[in-house]
């Protein structure tokens, strides 16, 4: 019976990349001349830590790494930039999270935008992944298309296709 696997993950690899090239892109800006502006990557909590003097300081530096991370093909929406900046000091900070991995409500709303869809397949609920089977690769494939319309969050991929 065919299946696909649908699941929302980061490649650290690729993000750490990303940071790298955002890295020297700032350090060679002359808006960044003499600053004091840091960038750490956790690569285990998939955290990233902005430090920077002033808020259009921080807000540039958030586009440079966004900007980079969709170059190196990583979704835009990936990053949860929702959390506020905060005064340290006399530095202002900022910390990114990735979003990897769908918590149980997402997947809520995937099987609710399945289910709407009216195909002949079956999803079911793993961990952070959801695998859809059904008869016919044709409405595994439908059901991609319906997923890829839908406004999400957060990125969507779709892997382990079987026949």
């Amino acid at each position: 019976m065919p299946s696909f696997d649908i699941v929302s993950k980061v490649d650290s690899q690729v993000v750490e990349n990303a940071i790298n090239v955002a890295k020297k892109e700032i350090q060679n800006r002359y808006d960044f001349n003499g600053s004091k502006t840091e960038i750490d990557f956790n690569k285990k909590e998939l955290t990233i830590q902005l430090t920077t003097e002033n808020e259009m300081r921080l807000q540039t530096i958030l586009d440079v790494i966004i900007t980079r991370g969709a170059k190196q093909g990583l979704d835009p929406r990936s990053y949860d930039i929702s959390k506020e900046h905060y005064a340290s000091g006399a530095m202002v900070k900022k910390d990114l999270k990735l979003r990897n991995g769908l918590d149980k409500e997402t997947m809520k709303k995937i099987v609710k935008v399945i289910k709407d869809a009216n195909t002949k397949v079956q999803p079911s609920q793993m961990d952070e992944v959801i695998r859809v089977s059904g008869k016919k690769i044709d409405d595994l494939q439908e059901v991609m298309s319906v997923l890829r319309k839908s406004e999400f969050d957060f990125p969507l991929q779709f892997e382990n296709m079987k026949s």
